[in-house]
């Protein structure tokens, strides 16, 4: 008799013999088994041997509204019995068109409370993932401030620990050197100025408590005068900043650093004053990730910021088909208009641009996210969420716990009373993430920063164990 291999074995050889993954070293990957996962439901996955655990990274920061939601999933069924994909590079097409309108009319909202701002957002660039959205947004705001009279030779200024993507151009605009110094030779110069690190800012005057940085921090705001010294420097110059690129609220890929209120007005402020547009990288913020509560579909908004510039992506479509947007204003597009012979075109595309299915997702998950039932319970997972992280303060190697809306970030240190971090080399943050996936719980570290970002759907009980699984997998482990 023939042994058959079982069904998760089998896999395991085959990704071991034919896959490279993403930001992973494949020596270290080709030595353990990986989980395979074959099906999800809600905030829940279950691997080809049968085991569940709970997401809490929505599958990489991309899931909104949990996995396998029947909203979402008859509305692609509906759309297949139609068509999948038609080119956008001639053509239109019916949910694509929709999708675009939905997007304008939702970003132009005004915001509760406050006066409503004139609609900045006019136009929208339909591509693939958040990267080539973020290089649309770079190639319109290098070609606009050309044609605008604003700059000869463009120039761009982002955040220390920046990342926006793995495209030529948008890694030119971060500034993690494990991510981007291998492809130096390959990049354009931007400059770069401090984030606002309150647990990491030499500014801070406060000592080591046990509280979110930004609650106990002491300053006068230096991190906004060194922004400011930045264009004035540059424009001494002779050749001001063309446009200040930022996530609002927190950065990501750079451990999850929150910005203190009010941070982002004033910075917006400085580069309006300087004439800069706003490029807001809103790829992992937007879609109530950053803000929870309506009508804020975009993060910026919560400290009443209108860029000129939006790339979207991540949970546009709920997580379930890659698609991504870029989100203009009308002086833009207009820069753009002319004569055949002018070639003042838009010379970039995709292949999959406005492709219908991933259009038709995007609408239905909108359109959850927008329900009554959706909002209560991203404020319900919030208030867990800060609720069971409190708990974790009592841990020795427990350094700073910052949250932003469902999106929270953990970070292990050698001793909170110094804040010694540990090396890089000693992988603190990968093996607390495995001794959480032995329990039942999936995530991801940003170096030593543990990220959880559970699906909306994931329930106060789920967060209870995330949480508790976290504090059992800290304490085994470090």
């Amino acid at each position: 008799m023939i042994a058959v291999k079982p069904a998760q074995k089998l896999l395991a050889e085959l990704d071991h013999r034919y896959v490279w993954h993403p930001f992973t070293q494949m020596r270290e990957w080709l030595r353990r088994d990986p989980i395979i996962i074959v099906d999800g439901k809600g905030a829940v996955l279950r691997d080809a041997a049968g085991r569940e655990y709970l997401d809490a990274n929505s599958s990489i920061w991309t899931n909104l509204h949990g996995h396998a939601h029947p909203k979402i999933n008859a509305a692609l069924t509906r759309q297949l019995k139609k068509i999948a994909h038609s080119s956008a590079l001639g053509l239109a097409s019916e949910p694509a068109s929709l999708l675009a309108e939905k997007l304008i009319l939702s970003v132009n909202r005004p915001r509760a409370g406050s006066v409503p701002p004139r609609p900045r957002m006019a136009r929208v660039f339909f591509s693939d993932n958040g990267s080539t959205a973020m290089e649309v947004a770079l190639k319109l705001a290098y070609q606009f401030a050309i044609r605008s009279g604003l700059s000869r030779r463009p120039r761009f200024l982002s955040l220390d620990n920046a990342y926006h993507g793995d495209t030529v151009g948008a890694v030119s605009l971060g500034h993690i050197d494990l991510f981007h110094r291998s492809y130096s030779g390959l990049l354009f110069k931007s400059g770069k100025v401090m984030s606002p690190y309150c647990y990491r800012c030499p500014f801070n005057r406060a000592k080591p408590e046990r509280s979110d940085a930004r609650d106990s921090r002491k300053c006068s705001w230096e991190c906004v005068g060194e922004v400011e010294r930045k264009f004035a420097a540059r424009k001494k110059k002779g050749e001001p900043f063309a446009a200040f690129v930022f996530e609002p609220l927190i950065q990501g890929a750079a451990g999850m650093i929150p910005q203190p209120s009010g941070w982002l007005a004033r910075v917006a402020e400085i580069a309006r004053g300087h004439g800069a547009q706003l490029i807001a990288d809103e790829v992992m913020t937007a879609f109530g990730r950053a803000t929870v509560t309506a009508p804020n579909l975009l993060a910026c908004h919560q400290e009443n910021v209108h860029p000129d510039f939006v790339a979207l992506a991540k949970g546009l479509t709920g997580g379930w088909l890659p698609m991504a947007a870029t989100l203009t204003k009308r002086e833009v597009f207009s820069a753009f208009l002319g004569g055949y012979g002018e070639f003042k075109t838009f010379f970039h595309g995709h292949s999959f641009t406005g492709n219908q299915l991933g259009a038709a997702a995007a609408l239905a998950s909108l359109e959850i996210l927008e329900s009554p039932a959706s909002l209560a319970a991203r404020e319900s997972l919030a208030k867990a969420l800060r609720e069971e992280l409190s708990t974790l303060w009592t841990l020795h190697h427990v350094g700073d716990i910052r949250q932003v809306g469902l999106v929270a970030g953990v970070e292990l240190v050698r001793n909170w009373k110094t804040r010694e971090p540990f090396p890089l080399s000693e992988q603190a943050g990968i093996r607390v993430c495995a001794a959480m996936a032995r329990r039942g719980v999936l995530t991801r570290p940003v170096g030593n920063v543990i990220v959880l970002m559970p699906p909306f759907c994931t329930t106060p009980a789920q967060a209870q164990k995330i949480v508790r699984v976290l504090r059992e997998a800290i304490s085994e482990t470090l």
